[in-house]
């Protein structure tokens, strides 16, 4: 049985959705990356006892961790660290160091923006004294914001981190390191993790050649095979023991006899990062109508995407699609603005005006309303265009809400790219 462990995501706001909570997931592929299996995640308000239930109830379930997120700072409803110490059996003290390191942090911060313009340092460092109150013998996290993390040991070990990502994150690995998390998780199985990604494959496909494997390959129960649909793509993560390698490897030698055309990742790479470096040393240009910049959106979501992203255009209206990018009126008129015609053109204008040699555009009906029985909701036509000539150009009529439609289209304009600069020869 390999180590075990619990979550506790804390806050009001994240109990009832104000919030999305991100610390949830990152943790839970935190800890599985460790080898240690993960019992519960739970999500409670601010409240003292509901936090204290959250601990009891994870302890009574047996596990070796509890990692808790949120209820660090300064204010009256930031009761996590009270709560753990209490429940811990732990008086909370005064940490003098940590106090000092506070103070500084503060000073920084209100040298750097005038809003603390006549604010009394003495007071602000009074009303964050209690973010230096630490359960007594807990291992201290040093501040990546104002807030501290702890880690008290003990069975089972409690981990406290704050709740915004941003400090969360880069704290994880100062937590994993002290003594009490590593003697905690001692019990752990080491676990390889591999990630494969197919587009274009429906569920029940995959079902089908996983069920395949169960019956033809020797030790596939050996294999922890989760899959999930996301964007369109359907993500396979699979964890085993090192010894299990060429279980795996039957595996993925299964995957790509069956599905060659869908598979498009056996490292675990995004679309997005594909596309990233198969645009070095290219320029793209985006033409966006009912994506309305959702692609350019990926494109530079990526630092150092301005090495290769010239510009874009949202062209919602025909005049924006006549004025911004050139398309004939006549086209629009003969064909309609949902046409692959006018993405055509919609590419072509967004060559001419960026000067790129690359251009992905895309035109459709997202809904709810504005479809026809030629043309229903869903109706999506995208144009990928390469200056030196080729030009692959798809209509398709994607499932879903407008939000889904609109999704999936800036995935399928991805893939068109990546199918493009991959093998432009192939273009049809």
């Amino acid at each position: 049985m390999s180590a075990r462990a619990g979550i506790v995501v804390t806050g009001t706001e994240v109990l009832t959705g104000r919030v999305q909570d991100r610390n949830g997931p990152w943790l839970a592929d935190r800890l599985l990356e460790l080898g240690v299996e993960l019992a519960h995640v739970t999500i409670c308000g601010d409240r003292p006892s509901d936090i204290e239930a959250q601990l009891r109830f994870l302890a009574d379930e047996g596990v070796d961790l509890i990692v808790t997120s949120g209820g660090l700072g300064p204010t009256a409803d930031d009761m996590t660290v009270a709560t753990v110490a209490k429940f811990c059996g732990r008086d909370l003290v005064l940490d003098a160091a940590l106090e000092a390191t506070i103070a500084d942090i503060l000073k920084n911060m209100m040298s750097r923006s005038q809003s603390w313009n006549g604010v009394d340092f003495e007071s602000v460092l009074a009303a964050n004294r209690k973010q230096a109150m630490v359960p007594a013998g807990a291992e201290i996290l040093g501040p990546v914001g104002t807030a501290p993390g702890v880690v008290v040991p003990g069975t089972p070990t409690v981990v406290v981190l704050p709740g915004p990502p941003r400090e969360l994150q880069p704290m994880w690995d100062k937590a994993v390191g002290t003594a009490g998390v590593q003697a905690a998780i001692a019990g752990r199985t080491e676990f390889v993790q591999a990630t494969v990604r197919m587009f274009g494959l429906p569920e029940s496909a995959l079902a089908e050649t996983l069920r395949d494997g169960e019956v033809g390959i020797a030790g596939f129960d050996r294999l922890e095979i989760t899959t999930c649909l996301r964007r369109g793509e359907l993500e396979i993560v699979t964890r085993y023991e090192p010894d299990a390698a060429d279980v795996y490897a039957a595996l993925l030698e299964l995957l790509r006899e069956r599905h060659a055309a869908q598979l498009f990742s056996t490292d675990g790479a995004l679309v997005d990062d594909q596309v990233a470096d198969l645009l070095a040393g290219r320029t793209i240009a985006t033409a966006e109508s009912c994506t309305a910049g959702m692609v350019a959106a990926r494109l530079t979501d990526r630092a150092g995407s301005s090495a290769y992203v010239a510009g874009g255009v949202v062209s919602y209206s025909n005049d924006a699609k006549t004025n911004l990018l050139g398309v004939d009126e006549q086209l629009l008129a003969a064909h309609g603005a949902v046409s692959e015609p006018v993405a055509e053109a919609m590419a072509a204008g967004a060559l001419d005006r960026f000067g790129a040699d690359t251009a992905v555009a895309i035109t459709g009906i997202a809904g709810p309303g504005g479809g026809s029985a030629e043309k229903p909701v869903g109706t999506v036509c995208f144009c990928v265009r390469l200056a030196e000539g080729p030009t692959l150009t798809r209509t398709l009529l994607l499932p879903g809400d407008r939000s889904d439609v609109r999704e999936r289209s800036t995935t399928v304009a991805m893939h068109l790219l990546r199918r493009i600069l991959t093998a432009p020869g192939d273009a049809d």
